[in-house]
């Protein structure tokens, strides 16, 4: 496996910080870099694609979502790629630099953790949502576009129900090795349908300010990614102690 830490610290060295943490705070804590995970570490996890495409779990919400996702469990069983970026120190020192928070991984039974969201059939979507968090702090969602042959959109909008400063919409492609963060309670976001014989893939990481969860937090946070995302044997499936 190529050394993901030393590939993202050669990367995130040629960054100027202030200026992208600046902007990150203006936008409301939301921030988009293209281009920033380095093409030696985007091929590393294309190439572990094929590995996890039979665990993918389609899932249904009509009105609201339809598409595929992996959760973290079968990434780590399939594809130690995924959870080496997730632990890599110089993108999490890079994270806490940026948010200026203290970020915390997320527990061991967390399917979300890192995740993959397939959009390979006509129709996948997601509707508008914040990412809500029913930890006690804040949760910072980070997406990387892998793959993009579809005219999906990852839709959002800045500053929502504000005069001062206004709202701001934008419309991007995830293409590949771009790069988003937000704080998931901030940012309203959807991603538009894809259409025939189109495929988009892309890889979200969730760090937290506070990995404490109430028993009713955890058990709703549970029964939506049951429900919405990786199936209810990801979720309540494992034998206890085991993530």
């Amino acid at each position: 496996m190529i050394d993901i830490d030393a590939a993202l610290e050669a990367r995130i060295r040629t960054l100027d910080l202030a200026p992208l943490r600046r902007r990150f705070l203006e936008q409301d804590e939301a921030l988009v870099i293209e281009g920033f995970l380095p093409k030696v570490v985007t091929g590393a996890l294309l190439a572990a694609l094929p590995r996890v495409q039979p665990s993918v779990n389609r899932n249904y919400l009509p009105g609201h979502k339809k598409g595929g996702s992996v959760s973290r469990f079968d990434l780590d069983r399939l594809a130690p790629e995924f959870p080496a970026l997730y632990r890599s120190r110089p993108l999490t020192d890079f994270f806490k630099a940026l948010t200026g928070a203290d970020l915390l991984p997320c527990p061991a039974d967390d399917p979300h953790t890192y995740a993959l969201y397939y959009y390979t059939r006509p129709g996948d979507h997601i509707g508008w949502h914040y990412d809500t968090s029913y930890y006690r702090g804040a949760r910072y969602t980070v997406l990387f576009g892998l793959v993009d042959r579809s005219s999906c959109r990852l839709e959002f909008e800045l500053h929502r129900g504000r005069k001062d400063p206004p709202s701001e919409f934008h419309s991007i492609a995830l293409v590949p090795g771009t790069f988003v963060i937000f704080n998931g309670d901030r940012l309203w976001h959807r991603v538009t349908p894809a259409g025939e014989n189109e495929e988009r893939i892309a890889l979200t990481l969730e760090y937290l300010t506070s990995a404490k969860m109430s028993a009713f937090g955890r058990f709703v946070s549970n029964m939506k990614d049951a429900v919405a995302y990786f199936g209810f044997r990801q979720v309540f499936g494992r034998p206890a102690g085991r993530p």
